[in-house]
């Protein structure tokens, strides 16, 4: 099992964050610490997403996603949010 040393948060990340509620971002650091715990809880995309793991969690009865990479002990947070479009602009903000 990989040991995370540090965690970076995506510019989109951060902008997203912001916009919450505090209970949604009690939920969404609450995801962060399990992965932070398990780094390998996510599941690990294929194709163009290669490399990045998704691990899904509720907040307020809704169903959320949260996109991750491990490098070298860095857990990079890259985005979070419903499902609908995604993997769409999870693909967009890693192609920049």
């Amino acid at each position: 099992m990989t040991r995370i040393f540090e965690i970076i948060q995506s510019p989109i990340f951060a902008r997203q964050k912001k916009k919450l509620h505090k209970k949604q971002i009690k939920d969404l650091d609450k995801a962060v610490k399990s992965i932070y715990q398990h780094p390998d809880i996510g599941v690990a995309k294929t194709g163009d997403l290669q490399g990045v793991r998704v691990f899904k969690f509720k907040s307020q009865n809704q169903q959320l996603l949260l996109a991750y990479e491990i490098v070298e002990s860095i857990l990079y947070l890259y985005t979070f949010g419903s499902h609908e479009n995604f993997y769409r602009a999870l693909k967009k903000y890693l192609k920049e």
